[in-house]
């Protein structure tokens, strides 16, 4: 981080600076000080920051970040509200770098396409990211402090649970390119319809200069025909002949996803070592960045080759025989058929979904649970193991339609021995819930398990 003077800082925060000091790195996390750096105080819903205040000067912090009214013994900033300051303040300190910065939203993916983008952009860029999914209001800033002059490019990933979060996080990014992945209905709870979670994504624009590139997925039903103004729009996809950037001849192996990406001016192959159709849309959206700011075709179907499933992120393993699928980091419809999709994809005697509950779905979780079950049984899986409370559903309606091999568990030990007694060589099984469900654990049971067999 370039340094900065604490009187900067508090100017650009609409805040007030008592004392001088001089700051090398900015920290929210007392546990992670270190000398010269500003401590942020944010308040959360376990921990206030400004508990930890006195243990963040006695660890070296240079100055703190408090709200107005704090006492506090040495140099400080009081602002009103310590969340909206750190993002103020990351917005300022973006705007030293004249370099592309991407920023990506959407309801599935966005992870993933970020890390490919990332992927292609390092080809001609020194190139920063989110770490992880460190996507909101406190995780966009804290990466964008990470900027210094040895980067020449940025891509930051956007999530949101309401109106005005990706607003507030796009005006502190600047994007000069956009990405939206697609609509889904995760957080439908708090807004209510797709059309309003559209609505959100497309906050991204309110940080974006007029005429700065939007890259949208073509195929989504949602973004296909959307009206955007002053902002011209790259549309990629697999089926919709309007797709300037579109993926054909798709061949999916055990190991391999291949497909070819034509640009309009000439066509480039892709080989993959992950499953499922839908990485080739996040492939697409990478692609599409990379080609705007001028990474050459070849060098960025280089880079996605190289893309490996980070965390658990649809890893595939392979244990005594069994092909698993590894998929525990988030679920919603969408990305539920997806790794369905994926499943069937893989060459295998017997089909097996794991799939949990699917969490944030609001007044549509019993709906979307079963449309869930039916899917999984029109697909043809062999076996469906349902897991959570609102994953009754899905058992129900996979029985409805037909899928005899079905049952229904809300405990995690019970679910991992009755498949430490069904799993077999030759089977292909996916795990899929989200996060909050703590589906790895189950994993983590099984392969221990299956060591002792």
């Amino acid at each position: 981080m370039l340094p900065l003077q604490i009187k900067e800082i508090a100017l650009a925060c609409q805040g007030e600076a008592h004392g001088e000091a001089q700051i090398s790195s900015v920290c929210i996390d007392s546990r992670k000080v270190t000398p010269g750096c500003l401590f942020v105080a944010i308040k959360g819903e376990r921990f206030d920051g400004h508990d930890f205040v006195e243990k963040a000067f006695a660890e070296g912090a240079a100055a703190v970040m408090v709200h107005s009214g704090l006492p506090c013994d040495g140099p400080v900033i009081r602002v009103d509200d310590t969340r909206r300051a750190l993002l103020r303040l990351a917005g300022y300190y973006r705007r030293f770098f004249h370099i592309p910065v991407v920023g990506l939203t959407g309801s599935v993916g966005k992870t993933t396409t970020k890390e490919m983008t990332a992927a292609v952009l390092s080809k001609r860029y020194r190139t920063l990211k989110n770490e992880g999914n460190l996507n909101n209001e406190i995780g966009m800033p804290m990466t964008a402090f990470g900027l210094d002059l040895s980067f020449g490019a940025a891509v930051f990933e956007m999530g949101m649970s309401g109106f005005g979060e990706i607003s507030r996080m796009a005006r502190a990014a600047a994007p000069t390119v956009g990405i939206i992945t697609n609509i889904g209905v995760s957080h439908m709870e708090q807004l209510g319809s797709q059309e309003n979670i559209r609505k959100a994504k497309l906050e991204l624009l309110d940080g974006m200069e007029e005429y700065a590139p939007l890259i949208l997925n073509g195929d989504d039903p949602l973004l296909a025909d959307v009206k955007i103004e002053n902002h011209p729009v790259f549309y990629y996809g697999i089926e919709r002949a309007h797709c300037r950037i579109r993926a054909q001849e798709i061949m999916q192996t055990e190991r391999e996803l291949a497909f070819t990406i034509s640009y309009g001016y000439g066509s480039v192959r892709v080989r993959m070592p992950v499953v499922g159709l839908h990485f080739v849309y996040d492939a697409l959206a990478a692609f599409t960045a990379g080609l705007i700011l001028g990474v050459a075709p070849q060098a960025a179907a280089q880079a996605l080759g190289e893309y490996e499933p980070a965390g658990m992120r649809q890893r595939v393993k392979r244990l005594g025989g069994v092909t698993v699928l590894e998929d525990c980091y988030n679920a919603s419809p969408d990305s539920m058929r997806a790794a369905i999709r994926a499943l069937r994809m893989l060459e295998a005697k017997r089909s097996i979904a794991v799939l949990g509950d699917m969490l944030e779905l609001g007044p549509l979780t019993s709906q979307a649970h079963a449309q869930i079950g039916a899917f999984a049984a029109q697909q043809g899986v062999d076996m469906l193991f349902a897991y959570g409370p609102a994953a009754v559903e899905m058992a129900r309606a996979a029985k409805s339609a037909g899928l005899a091999a079905c049952s229904h568990e809300t405990d995690a030990s019970a679910l991992a021995q009755q498949l430490l007694q069904t799993l077999r060589p030759g089977d292909a099984v996916l795990f899929k819930a989200s996060r909050g469900m703590h589906l790895e654990e189950v994993i983590a049971a099984i392969y221990e398990g299956w060591k002792t067999k």
